[in-house]
């Protein structure tokens, strides 16, 4: 059996493709080749049979196999084997690179070692050389000098042997000469005198030692002259010539160039440094770099401590042309911060606000509060009178209209000595959200109930906020001085809105009070005591300050101001803080009687100066570190703002554009600019004014703010023709002046349901007039007449009403409307009429229209329009 056995017969798998290929050459001469395409042959291997020897047998064998199921369709095995081999040579290849980069960084490290070593042995053996070469030349110069003064002291001798040998006297033999003697004294360097060796013999010349002067030179002279030429030789071995620099010497071309002090200077510092090892390059410090999504070029070679040159250099080299103020994204910069050997840690843009203290205050450091209550309840049921009873204050008088319109608030010392923060919420309709942020940052709520008025809407709306916060209330029933005063009515209506009190066996407290006798004020006192004693208030004076922005207007002398309730911490002068979107620092504290206090701890309301702009009310104020940790929160937040909306506005379609289009054709809109004293206030009016309106007709509020009018807000509203209401607030001289040149109404109010019915008011004028139909009267047709010139004309006989020739008219058939128009003519006999009465004949025509016949009913009616208002 042959190797071949068992083998499918070959053949093309199809009959070959064939198309052609257009050829273009200069000139526009083009050329058409037809070409077929075969397709590929794919030999793929038998498997070899049981006892089948041979090449191909062996060959069919050995070669790999792979698993039908897990190999991709249109794979042949031949294929998928020579991919797995490419696959596994790659990752062989990729190990072997591992192996090699690790195997070269060892080597790095190694020779880095080494030259570290062979440096520092360097170092040892100049330190040793200079060491040795110092302490050689000392002696040479020690050797020079002994020399220099034993060959003078023999000069001495000879020149006095030859001038006064009779004068001397004659030396013994054991004894040495005398200047021999003289050779060995050594000099006083401290009196310039010679001083003899011990067991010397003077001299018989020296001066000292009874010799006659003049007979041998003086030793001291002779030596301070060597000490001169020395100095002198040193200072030639320096480079430097004795005395000044004269202009003469300068131009001179005597002596060759001379080396300045400064380079001398110079060389001494370079020797130093090298002997102490300072002119070698420090070993670069590897770094962990925070980044985060963008980054500003300049600030990433800050991070990395690098010059600003170099990473824009090496953007360069990326192929990126950016200077250093350019901002690039944070793949790009991990790749900068790998170049330059440091460590890429990534952060979110959210990271920012990691700074704000979140930690857990420990049981040891924390200390009892005073307790924060709000008061809320109905309009005019008397809160504010309540809470000055308790003050010894008037408010009321002070408020416009008699009505709260602003969070208050006060600390009150009660009998026992403690301390209680009360705030005071409006309880007109339009301030529900003053309400809910007042029950959002309190202990504890007295709900005030006139006992003559009962449950009000605006009390089952602060029944719901106090719940939804999960704060304990206090109910006080005011008014109880009142001869209508109904206590018991005010406990059973409570019972509705699932509020029990104690006197109905339930766990609520309710006190009888009367803010006009002071009836009950004490027992409401101890009312909040005993509640603010079970629930444990304790903060932590001793921390960072947090606290809750209850407030915010824009003053005109003293700049934005926040009234601040602080819940945590201790406030203080000169802290730092971020509130919302805004940052600032404290130039200012002001506690409720308008004293400035430096410090005000847990649970005391401020008002806090040196804000860089108005927050929100609500908003949260933590104090930070620096400032520039500050205004990094503030920007992160203001951005997540402006992105959020725009996002909000990104995710309307098309057709939600074309549909809102659609839609605002058909309602009127009045647009008004709004500005009041307060950011609460600003709240309330928007939130009233965008439920003022219908399907209809709508309020739209252009731009609301907090401060006096200003000249933009004149500009803003003559480009769109609306009003201006000023809250509490005025306009300033030349927003006066210009609004009245250009035709810009200003409205002031004080009263926010005055200007609540103001605006309903003018929007009502928006409203389309309401058309009504009055009918006068029936006419029936009783002949028709084809006069010439007028066409066909009915007579009619009245049966019902009048029929006036204004009046619009129906031409019914069988009961049905099959005409509505207007009459041409009204005539009885031959005269124009205005209008015919009942039983009466007359002769009508309608205006083209001329489909009349005998029998027909005419119904007269006229249109009458009403103007509507908003409820």
């Amino acid at each position: 059996m042959s190797d071949t056995d068992g083998k499918k017969p070959l053949g093309l798998g199809g009959a070959p493709r064939s198309g052609q290929v257009k050829q273009s050459f200069s000139h526009g001469r083009t050329h058409a080749v037809v070409v077929e395409t075969k397709r590929k042959r794919v030999v793929v291997p038998a498997p070899a049979k049981p006892g089948v020897s041979g090449t191909a047998g062996g060959a069919a064998a050995s070669a790999p196999v792979g698993d039908p199921s897990r190999r991709p369709a249109g794979i042949s095995e031949a294929e998928m084997q020579r991919r797995l081999d490419a696959l596994r040579s790659a990752k062989a290849r990729e190990q072997e690179e591992a192996a090699k980069r690790a195997a070269d960084e060892k080597a790095r490290e190694e020779d880095r070692q080494r030259r570290r070593e062979e440096i520092e042995a360097k170092e040892r053996e100049d330190r040793q050389r200079e060491a040795a070469l110092r302490a050689k030349a000392e002696e040479e110069e020690r050797a020079r000098r002994e020399a220099e003064a034993e060959a003078a002291a023999k000069a001495a001798a000879r020149k006095a042997d030859i001038l006064g040998t009779q004068r001397r006297q004659p030396a013994k033999p054991e004894e040495p000469a005398a200047p021999a003697a003289a050779a060995a004294t050594p000099t006083d360097r401290s009196t310039g005198q010679s001083r003899p060796k011990p067991g010397a013999t003077p001299a018989a010349g020296d001066d000292s030692h009874g010799a006659k002067p003049g007979l041998a030179p003086r030793k001291t002279d002779r030596e301070r002259d060597d000490r001169a030429t020395d100095r002198g030789a040193k200072r030639g071995d320096e480079g430097r010539k004795s005395g000044k620099l004269t202009l003469s010497d300068a131009i001179s071309d005597e002596g060759g160039r001379q080396r300045s002090l400064a380079a001398i200077k110079r060389k001494q510092e370079k020797a130093r440094a090298k002997a102490l090892g300072l002119g070698m390059k420090a070993e670069k410090q590897v770094r962990d770099v925070q980044l985060p999504e963008t980054i500003v070029v300049s600030e990433l070679a800050n991070r990395m401590a690098e010059r600003a040159a170099d990473v824009v250099k090496s953007l360069m080299k990326m192929g990126m042309m950016v200077t250093m103020n350019q901002t690039i994204d944070a793949d790009t910069a991990e790749l900068v911060i790998e170049e330059f050997g440091h460590k890429a840690v990534r952060v979110s843009d959210a990271d920012v606000e990691q700074v704000i203290d979140t930690v857990e205050d420990k049981a040891e450091n924390l200390q009892t509060r005073p307790p924060i209550v709000t008061i809320m309840g109905h309009v005019d049921h008397g809160k504010t009178s309540l809470l000055d009873a308790i003050r010894k204050t008037n408010v009321v008088s002070g408020e416009a209209g008699g009505i709260t319109q602003h969070i208050g608030a006060y600390q009150v010392r009660a009998a026992n000595g403690a301390l209680i923060t009360f705030l005071d919420t409006p309880g007109h309709a339009a301030f529900t959200s003053m309400r809910a942020r007042g029950a959002q940052v309190t202990d504890i709520v007295i709900l005030v109930v006139a006992a003559d008025d009962a449950v009000m809407p605006q009390t089952i709306e602060a029944i719901n906020h106090a719940k939804a916060a999960k704060v304990p209330m206090i109910v006080a029933i005011n008014k109880c001085d009142k001869p209508s005063a109904n206590p018991q009515k005010v406990r059973t209506d409570l019972l509705q809105h699932e509020v029990v009190v104690e006197a109905m066996s339930g766990d609520v407290q309710d006190v009888e009070v009367s803010a006009l006798t002071g009836k009950g004020l004490d027992a409401l006192l101890e009312a909040v005591a005993l509640q603010a004693e079970i629930l444990e208030l304790k903060a932590n004076p001793n921390r960072a300050a947090s606290g809750a922005v209850i407030e915010a207007k824009l003053d005109v002398g003293r700049g934005p101001v926040a009234t601040v309730l602080v819940q945590n911490g201790t406030l203080k002068k000169g802290d730092i803080f971020v509130v919302g979107e805004k940052w600032g620092k404290v130039r200012a504290l002001v506690n409720d009687k308008g004293e400035t206090v430096t410090e005000a701890g847990p649970a005391v309301p401020v008002e806090v100066l040196g804000l860089n702009g108005t927050p929100e009310a609500g908003d949260v104020l933590n104090v930070v570190d620096t400032e520039a940790q500050a205004r990094e929160i503030a920007d992160y937040r203001e951005k997540a703002a402006k992105d959020k909306r725009a996002a909000a506005g990104a995710a309307t379609t098309l057709e939600q554009l074309m549909a809102k289009a659609k839609a605002d054709q058909d309602v009127s809109e009045l647009p008004v600019l709004v500005k009041a004293d307060v950011q609460g206030s600003a709240e309330a009016i928007v939130q009233a004014l965008e439920k003022v309106g219908n399907e209809e007709v709508r309020v739209r509020v252009l731009h609301y703010g907090v401060g006096a009018i200003t000249d933009s807000d004149v500009g803003l509203a003559e480009a769109s023709g609306a009003p201006i209401i000023g809250f509490n607030v005025r306009a300033n001289a030349t927003a006066r002046a210009s609004a009245q040149q250009k035709g810009v109404e200003i409205r002031y109010y004080s009263i926010i349901y005055d200007l609540i019915d103001d605006i309903k008011k003018a929007a009502s004028g928006l409203l389309k007039a309401e058309v009504r139909e009055n009918f006068i009267g029936y006419a029936r047709i009783q002949e028709v007449f084809r006069i010439t010139g007028a066409g066909n004309v009915a007579g009619c006989l009245i049966t019902e009403g009048v029929a006036r020739r204004s009046a619009g008219v129906r031409l019914l058939r069988d009961n049905v409307v099959i005409h509505e128009g207007t009459l041409k003519t009204l005539k009885r006999f031959k005269d124009e009429v205005k209008e015919v009465h009942s039983g009466q004949e007359c002769g009508m025509a309608f205006e083209r229209y001329e489909d009349i016949r005998a029998g027909d009913v005419i119904e007269i009616f006229e249109r009458e329009e009403v103007q509507r208002s908003l409820s």
